[in-house]
């Protein structure tokens, strides 16, 4: 009942009033398992989660997103609450660009707060006859309030098998810029491969992804996850 509650209140945290407005959309997710670059996030276990958006017609977007999270028996943080501004630029025809910033919060331990850090992003895409092609990147200088810098490099392609129907393979690489502080499985850096399929039916979107990691964690080992969203227009 006690983990109920909480999810209830996730969903509560974006609840909009009746009256649309312009640019803003919510999103709400249900999970087999909240994975974070290939590491679970809620000890192998479910998670409900919802975000809040606002996009300008000149690229300007600002947003929230929410999920439970679980770290452990000694950790009694429950939730993950994130907020991000950035801006999308269509450069051409075929190539784009999404940058901005990130704030990560955690909360429901005396010790969460200390956890919260930002990130910097940037996502380049191309669009072909193909499909669309990505290069991520993200940095953070204060990775999990531990005070060391933190890297993400990811390369991705999706490309649709019928309409409506679509495949995305993604490769990403996460380093740590000093183990002392931070490091996975003692080593500066981990791979992180993820294959999805993606689909919609009925309002729904439905995905189903197979991934895993270079690392040898019972969190960070391959599994399959299988997720429903729903996005609301207001």
């Amino acid at each position: 009942m006690k983990n109920t509650i909480k999810k209830l209140a996730l969903v509560g945290l974006i609840a909009l009033p009746t009256t649309a407005i312009a640019g803003v959309s919510s999103t709400i997710n249900a999970t087999s398992d909240y994975t974070f670059n290939g590491v679970s996030q809620t000890d192998n276990n479910p998670a409900l989660q919802a975000s809040l958006d606002y996009a300008a017609d000149s690229g300007w977007y600002v947003g929230s997103w929410a999920s439970n999270v679980d770290f452990g028996s000694t950790d009694d943080t429950w939730l993950e609450l994130d907020f991000y501004a950035g801006k999308y630029f269509q450069l051409n025809d075929s190539a784009s660009l999404d940058a901005g910033i990130a704030y990560y919060t955690y909360h429901g331990d005396d010790a969460s707060s200390g956890y919260q850090y930002p990130e910097a992003y940037a996502k380049f895409g191309y669009a072909s006859s193909i499909g669309q092609s990505e290069l991520n990147f993200w940095y953070t200088w204060d990775y999990f309030g531990a005070d060391v810098g933190h890297y993400i490099m990811m390369a991705a392609h999706t490309f649709t098998l019928t309409e409506g129907h679509d495949i995305r393979v993604s490769i990403d690489r996460s380093t740590s810029k000093d183990v002392a502080k931070w490091a996975w499985d003692g080593d500066e850096s981990y791979n992180h491969f993820r294959a999805e399929y993606m689909t919609g039916f009925k309002g729904f979107d439905f995905n189903l992804a197979v991934e895993g990691t270079s690392m040898d964690t019972d969190t960070s080992d391959t599994r399959a996850i299988v997720s429903v969203s729903r996005t609301f227009d207001f």
